[in-house]
């Protein structure tokens, strides 16, 4: 086993004061990234999917992205309650958002109504969590504005609020232009999460 694999996967020795550390060491909250959800199956004919992480197979129950990644709200709501139950620690969403081709219009505006859609869902189902008594102390999306997905390397794959006028090839400009989620995900904010159409 490699030195590398040995720390990640150690023999179970403990020393004494690591397990000390461990017994009494906390954690505040509880942090994690959401995107889709993953489905198995144990048929080799079934083909797969990949994902940022994982591969999977196709969910028949679902929608997905151009990317084939699950868009699957309610398992982020069965994940929160999941994980506030497992850790009873507040829990904070740090990633969360929609990979898709946009379309930089003639007039300078972008129309994603199937990122609003998917962010509308996915808000929905924490506050679903939350009235079921997960405390979530943040969300976060990605992101802000276009960048290459570390996904596929590809630009074309935007997940930003903003566009960014660069294209897979290099060209463009480099200008930045709001898209309807901007809009939408700013009135959002103004009304703490109580106006999501």
């Amino acid at each position: 086993m490699s030195i590398k694999w040995a720390r990640l996967f150690p023999t179970g020795e403990e020393k004494e004061p690591d397990a000390e550390a461990l017994k009494n060491g906390t954690v505040d909250f509880v942090s994690l990234s959401y995107y889709s959800s993953t489905t198995v199956t144990n048929d080799p004919n079934v083909p797969t999917v990949v994902g940022n992480v994982m591969r999977g197979t196709e969910n028949p129950y679902r929608k997905t992205s151009q990317w084939g990644w699950t868009i699957d709200p309610d398992g982020l709501h069965w994940y929160l309650n999941e994980l506030y139950d497992r850790y009873q620690k507040p829990l904070f969403i740090v990633e969360n958002g929609l990979g898709a081709e946009d379309k930089l219009e003639v007039d300078g505006t972008i129309h994603d109504p199937h990122r609003i859609d998917y962010m509308r869902a996915h808000i929905e189902a924490m506050a679903q969590a939350v009235e079921e008594g997960v405390d979530l102390m943040g969300y976060t999306l990605w992101g802000c504005t276009d960048l290459v997905s570390s996904s596929t390397g590809e630009m074309k794959k935007r997940y930003g609020l903003i566009y960014v006028d660069k294209n897979n090839d290099g060209t463009g400009d480099m200008s930045r232009h709001r898209k309807d989620s901007f809009y939408w995900y700013k009135k959002v904010i103004a009304t703490n999460g109580g106006d999501l159409t």
